[in-house]
């Protein structure tokens, strides 16, 4: 994959960075803002949350056509009408009136969205020469996996001493710089020749259906009662026959709306795969940390926000390494080497107490910031390595898709084995809070002082010293979910570790060759003739 020239490297990475940064954030900065909005729209929180999956649910929808819009309009165009969509409507956001004008605003707020990562990812890879292009790929790891990892963080700030509104209004200055610096440096190279063939409309049908079914399963599906609801089996077998048929028609059509094809690239294939897999253990992570964090721990919104920052922090210092890195041992072992120290520190969260001070949250996290970091820049380049240069933007495409649903797919597994898992083992809990326990009767005991001396007299102190034995046992069971999650997390990081061998090593540097049988052999055969000598 040969790079076209361009002005100046540095500073097209700057553009497409500012925007693929907004586009990210806007995953997680909106979550933290979802109980204030509840109040301003009038909205449950069961609704409210619709606000968050109308956003990626049109990220999903957008993402695989984006080669097919580039070709048809021109990919510097399309970009910039794409952040024009991204940023107008993040100001509508902002001023929304109610709910229904507000998922309105977020669809079509993620329709723009969606198509600035993978179109960011494509320019960069092209922009760089191939030697550089792990560097490349550390430096736009930043913005996509940073994103999302300070948003909760930006948007407590935000909340607490502005309003939720600016959660939208601050990518109002960084869209309108982005344009302007795309319009000046972005040029189209040779190769993408705009197209006009006709628009397989099937095809975009099903994809639609099928992709916009999965996605709200995924979304709602704990919510509804997963196969309980006959809503969640329906959109079941809506995502099941649309991605089926759309499956079929675009192998089988001439001029397809999103190239499948793609997939025979068994790298491409196989390190779309590995990053699912990752995106599962770190948006579950992204989702499951802050709950802990305020539901048991009792941080304010802002401060479980800085509590997560040393992820977030460790993350940036080693993507931009793991650029350098990549360049001299590629992909395969940066990936082990991130799986592996994933699932440490996830096991190391497993064995949490409702005791934990800072540092055991501190020091989980910061191996977990290096190992996201490794894992990101090693799948992100050598995934689409393979891919031929009129393809990379269809395949970046493909690539980021593939990482959203699996990202869905992680969030609903976590939040179903956590509700479970409270129920679960609080039932176990239960079982042996009697009568006939020496420490329970010595809490109830010790509770009963505490209501007794906190001046409600002794009529009911026995009932509200059982209430509150009830709240510990509860939030005992509540730490044994998420440690229970959490461990579920580092053995998936762990069986994936062989995975790692699928992917093409193009990058052959000093410990690849190292560990090659060629050249073991001629150091021991060096070694015995010295001996013999």
């Amino acid at each position: 994959m040969e790079s076209y020239k361009s002005p100046n490297k540095w500073l097209v990475t700057g553009a497409v960075m500012s925007g693929g940064l907004m586009a990210a954030l806007s995953t997680s900065i909106v979550n933290v803002a979802l109980p204030n909005m509840s109040g301003a729209l009038s909205a449950s929180i069961e609704e409210i949350t619709w606000v968050s999956t109308a956003y990626l649910l049109a990220n999903v929808i957008v993402m695989p056509i984006i080669a097919l819009l580039s070709a048809k309009f021109g990919r510097k165009r399309f970009y910039v009408f794409s952040m024009a969509i991204f940023t107008v409507f993040s100001i509508f956001c902002g001023i929304a009136w109610n709910l229904t004008s507000m998922i309105i605003f977020r669809i079509i707020q993620g329709f723009g969205g969606g198509t600035i990562i993978p179109l960011s990812q494509a320019i960069l890879l092209e922009t760089f020469p191939k030697e550089e292009q792990g560097t490349a790929m550390g430096i736009f790891g930043l913005g996509v996996i940073g994103g999302p990892a300070f948003g909760p963080t930006l948007g407590g700030w935000l909340v607490d001493n502005y309003s939720w509104s600016w959660i939208f209004y601050v990518n109002v200055p960084v869209g309108i710089l982005c344009i302007l610096l795309i319009m000046r440096l972005i040029e189209d190279p040779p190769y993408l020749v705009r197209e006009k063939q006709k628009l397989d409309a099937l095809g975009l049908f099903f994809m639609s259906v099928g992709l916009g079914a999965l996605q709200v399963m995924l979304e709602k599906g704990e919510q509804w009662d997963w196969f309980g609801s006959g809503m969640i089996r329906g959109l079941a077998v809506a995502a099941f026959v649309g991605l089926a048929l759309f499956a079929i028609r675009e192998l089988t059509t001439d001029s397809p709306a999103v190239n499948l094809r793609i997939f025979r690239d068994i790298n491409f294939s196989s390190g779309s795969f590995l990053a699912g897999i990752h995106n599962v253990g770190l948006y579950s992570s992204l989702f499951i940390t802050p709950l802990l964090l305020q539901r048991l721990l009792d941080y304010p919104a802002y401060n479980s926000g800085l509590a997560l920052m040393p992820r977030g922090l460790t993350m940036a210092l080693a993507m931009p390494v793991g650029g350098w890195i990549y360049n001299r041992i590629g992909a395969r072992l940066m990936v082990g080497f991130g799986f592996f120290v994933n699932a440490i520190s996830f096991y190391a969260l497993s064995r949490l107490s409702l005791d934990i001070g800072y540092w055991n949250i501190f020091f989980p996290q910061a191996l977990q910031g290096i190992g996201f970091g490794f894992i990101f820049v090693a799948l992100s380049t050598s995934t689409l390595s393979t891919v031929e240069k009129p393809l990379l933007t269809a395949a970046s495409g493909l690539y980021n898709v593939t990482r959203q649903v699996f990202a869905s797919v992680g969030i609903a597994l976590a939040a179903t084995f956590l509700t479970r898992g409270e129920m679960r083992y609080h039932a176990i809990l239960v079982e042996h809070v009697t009568n006939y326990s020496d420490i329970v009767m010595s809490m109830i005991e010790q509770f009963g002082q505490r209501v007794f001396i906190s001046g409600k007299g002794i009529t009911g102190t026995g009932m509200e010293a059982i209430g509150l034995l009830e709240g510990v046992v509860a939030k005992q069971a509540a730490m044994l979910a998420y440690n229970h999650v959490f461990f579920l997390i580092c053995i998936l990081y762990l069986l994936s570790i062989p995975l790692v061998f699928l992917i093409k090593d193009e990058q052959r540097g000093i410990l690849t060759r190292l560990l090659t049988y060629k050249n073991w052999r001629s150091i021991w055969m060096t070694l015995w003739k010295r001996e013999q000598g």
